[in-house]
């Protein structure tokens, strides 16, 4: 049968006149649908099951029918020649397929979509991704704009301190271990009060830090033991030595300090003599231009140092230096 709806002559003659298979192909149907059913037969099914095919967005209404035209006889008119059963059973065929192409699209969308969140509403961790996107675009913007503030389950959870790993030990800990620690103060030997060895330690660690062997500590504790019995004396006749700390006073001439060093001779300021530190470098210092002191008696080293009127005092005093002198080296200092 043609598409025109012409019954072609099945009766007769080989020479199949008007024909659709023998007509120029520029002249034939340019589409066809699946199954063999034609548009022309395939329009009234579609139309008949438009209304009854649900989609998100409501119902079909209005299908539009391919390559139908509106001269065309639908189906079931009687004007139609041919029986339309095959086509009809096409259209609802294919009407069918859509039918359920259609429905399973709705269900699987209507899947992905949460409960109560409407059409392309974001899902929770997609949200949460946007406002943590545009508190960081807001802090790096030139304008400061405030942005959004995060909620408490988007906001990054800072690490505990406690149980971060510490790089560095507290500063207490690095000054307890960076301080050398210092020795203790040896008990008074050689029948010394604890303010004769104070003065003592004094006259010890000045020499260690200048450089001085054991031999010289030992001549300068034995020196300030004969002048001043191991004490800072300050000078009677000299009232401005009496204004710095001393530990007594005496009356030989404007001698004062722990050598009686006297600031009439050149050996400084009475203010710096009195200081026990000052006076045990300006002796040192004047040991240290004596040739050959190192292996001088220890009265004459002495003597050479101090010019006193008693000379061979300063022998006496010897082993009591040394035992003090060794005291603080065996503590360590």
């Amino acid at each position: 049968m043609r598409d025109d709806g012409i019954l072609d002559d099945q009766r007769g003659p080989d020479t199949a006149v008007g024909r659709s298979d023998v007509s120029p192909s520029s002249e034939r149907p340019p589409t066809t649908i699946a199954g063999g059913a034609r548009p022309g037969r395939l329009r009234t099914s579609l139309t008949s099951l438009a209304g009854l095919v649900p989609t998100p967005s409501g119902w079909l209404r209005n299908l539009p029918i391919p390559n139908a035209s509106a001269d065309r006889p639908a189906a079931g008119d009687p004007g139609r020649v041919g029986p339309p059963r095959r086509g009809r059973r096409a259209g609802v065929a294919v009407a069918a397929g859509v039918v359920c192409c259609l429905g399973l699209a709705a269900l699987a969308q209507a899947r992905e979509e949460p409960a109560g969140t409407g059409r392309g509403a974001p899902p929770a961790a997609d949200a949460d991704l946007a406002r943590r996107a545009a508190a960081e675009a807001a802090s790096r913007s030139l304008d400061r704009a405030p942005g959004p503030t995060p909620t408490p389950s988007a906001s990054p959870t800072p690490t505990s301190a406690a149980s971060a790993p510490s790089a560095t030990a507290s500063p207490s800990a690095s000054r307890k271990r960076a301080a050398p620690k210092r020795p203790a103060d040896p008990a008074p030997v050689a029948g010394l009060t604890r303010a004769q060895m104070a003065n003592a330690k004094v006259i010890v660690r000045t020499g260690r830090e200048l450089g001085f062997p054991r031999r010289g500590l030992v001549i300068a504790v034995a020196t300030a033991m004969q002048e001043s019995n191991l004490y800072n004396v300050a000078s009677g006749v000299l009232p401005e030595s009496q204004e710095y700390p001393h530990q007594g006073i005496g009356w030989d001439h404007d001698s004062v300090g722990l050598f009686q060093q006297r600031a009439s001779s050149g050996w400084g300021e009475v203010g710096q003599l009195m200081d026990p530190a000052f006076a045990t470098r300006q002796f040192l210092a004047a040991l240290a231009e004596i040739p050959g002191w190192e292996d001088l008696p220890l009265t004459v080293a002495a003597q050479s140092v101090q010019i006193s009127a008693y000379p061979d005092l300063y022998a006496q005093h010897e082993w009591r230096a040394a035992e003090v002198v060794d005291a603080f080296l065996s503590a360590g200092m």
